[in-house]
């Protein structure tokens, strides 16, 4: 009974204790959530700052970065992204899908005559800028939904790759700034690559055009915008009217062609060393210099790319994305 009255008489105290330490860690968590808002408010202040010495307007500043808050969910998707080695032979077949070819070949039909036009001002064939689109937005259809604003600056804040985003969030400010789209429209990814050919702000403020002339650049809802800014982007990025990306060969019976990575070499001596196209006609007798690529090494297939692969893989610098956008421009306009 001692034993059991001690253990009665304590509860009274265990439980105070307990709405102490409960009290204490919301006490805890809110003393945490007020610092963050405070530096959250005092990063907020050295943006506004900074683009105000660049020449945003103290109005687009208070409209933009009044009442912005971190966006959790930008943060979990920068904190979770996936560590993972992809196939070529995987990335091909979720890329260069029967779905998209079908879409990107209606689309061809549907602006024809707008794809020719940006040709004659770009000098960048259909079949490749309808590619680009297709790959970054599916023609448009999922560009995004995030705040660009609010994303970039979660991204600065947030500490990784802060001055990168931080260069970004002061771009896209100067965007809203100078009238090319209104604040509520600036939507896209969660990593703030914007509209439908998926532009970061800098890279907009480089390569966007405003095609038509009506006084702003609208990569979010003009197509003749959205298809020309690509195509300048891919002018500007050393594309070479009239050549091919690339494409895929059959490398020399018995020849171990990874010995040949590196090589740069025209059409004509890539036939003599024994290359041939994939159903044995010649490899073309192109002036512009090609390289091998083996993107599943010599048991895969074997690519000749020349100058114009170059030029799309300044768009994503990656040789799967640079080899699938060739291989579904090939399809789109065929």
């Amino acid at each position: 009974m001692l034993f059991r009255r001690s253990f009665l008489s304590a509860l009274p105290i265990v439980s105070a204790g307990l709405a102490l330490a409960a009290r204490t860690g919301n006490a805890a968590e809110g003393s945490a959530a007020n610092g963050t808002n405070l530096a959250f408010s005092g990063f907020l202040a050295g943006i506004w700052a900074e683009a105000r010495l660049l020449g945003v307007s103290p109005a687009t500043l208070n409209q933009a970065l009044s009442g912005l808050q971190p966006n959790p969910r930008v943060m979990e998707l920068d904190r979770s992204q996936p560590e993972f080695t992809i196939t070529w032979q995987r990335y091909r077949r979720t890329r260069v899908t029967s779905a998209r070819i079908a879409r990107g070949q209606a689309m061809f039909r549907r602006y024809k005559e707008l794809l020719q036009a940006v040709q004659a001002r770009y000098g960048v064939e259909p079949g490749v800028i309808l590619a680009i689109w297709g790959l970054e937005s599916d023609y448009g259809a999922d560009s995004g939904g995030f705040s660009v604003v609010e994303a970039l600056a979660t991204l600065a804040f947030e500490g990784r790759r802060a001055a990168m985003f931080r260069r970004e969030l002061i771009a896209a400010l100067q965007i809203v700034d100078h009238g090319d789209v209104p604040l509520d429209e600036m939507r896209g990814s969660w990593a703030g690559a914007m509209g439908q050919p998926q532009f970061m702000p800098s890279v907009y403020q480089r390569y966007a055009v405003d095609f038509t002339g009506k006084g702003r650049r609208d990569i979010w809802n003009d197509t003749a915008d959205v298809l020309a800014s690509i195509a300048n982007y891919l002018a500007q990025s050393g594309w070479q009217p009239g050549q091919p990306w690339g494409f895929e060969v059959r490398p020399p019976a018995g020849e171990n062609a990874e010995t040949l990575l590196g090589r740069s070499m025209e059409g004509s001596e890539w036939r003599r060393v024994g290359f041939t196209m994939l159903a044995g006609e010649p490899v073309p007798a192109l002036s512009a210099p090609l390289r091998l690529l083996l993107p599943e090494g010599a048991a895969g297939q074997a690519f000749l790319v020349g100058p114009n692969f170059t030029a799309i893989r300044a768009y994503n610098p990656s040789d799967f994305y640079a080899l699938a956008v060739g291989l579904l421009a090939d399809r789109l306009t065929a």
